[in-house]
């Protein structure tokens, strides 16, 4: 189900995780931001069956979803992925629904929400991923230097991302995706992997 004509940015990661917290500090800095008003900002953390829930529930045609990236560049990279939310990888049967998230219901990464989405009859028409490619995943509450100094530009890109998607539904405008060789690119299930 889709139509609720709001766009969510999610961040998501744990922030005892060093550089997994990227997505949680992107949109700890938004707060202070004036967005949209089809636009709102939340912090999931690992709650991931959390953020799966809130989908499913039809009021978010645009899912925005910051997170840490295992991406092929250096440590502090900012990437926008366009992520297929109708890709065949992202479908659940029943059983799966029950036993994938309860394994972990506290550190689902983006590949499992989007799935336990599906599987719960929900979908948005579209998911962009503001990913930072990071450098350190060890036990810490900091983020790493290069890490850090991204934060800036990826709350430059997830604004305009979440202005022109907003504007863009309140045209009326049916979702639009890069070509493949653009330079976001469609994402397939495993370039959305939280683990570096």
């Amino acid at each position: 189900m889709t139509g609720g004509g709001r766009v969510l940015v999610a961040g998501v990661g744990n922030v005892f995780l060093g550089d997994d917290g990227f997505g949680v500090e992107v949109v700890r800095r938004l707060a202070g931001i004036e967005l949209p008003p089809r636009v709102d900002v939340a912090d999931y953390g690992i709650r991931g069956v959390h953020l799966a829930y809130e989908l499913s529930g039809g009021a978010y045609d645009v899912l925005v979803l910051v997170d840490a990236l295992p991406l092929d560049e250096p440590p502090g990279t900012v990437a926008v992925l366009d992520v297929d939310p109708d890709h065949p990888e992202w479908t659940l049967t029943p059983a799966e629904v029950l036993d994938a998230p309860a394994a972990d219901g506290h550190g689902m990464d983006p590949v499992a929400m989007l799935r336990l989405l599906r599987g719960l009859g929900g979908r948005v028409a579209k998911v962009l991923v503001v990913g930072c490619r990071p450098a350190v995943l060890d036990e810490r509450m900091e983020l790493s230097a290069p890490v850090a100094a991204a934060l800036d530009e990826a709350v430059r890109t997830v604004c305009r991302l979440a202005a022109q998607e907003a504007a863009r539904l309140d045209a009326g405008a049916p979702p639009t995706h890069p070509e493949p060789d653009a330079a976001a690119g469609r994402a397939r299930p495993d370039e959305v992997s939280a683990d570096a």
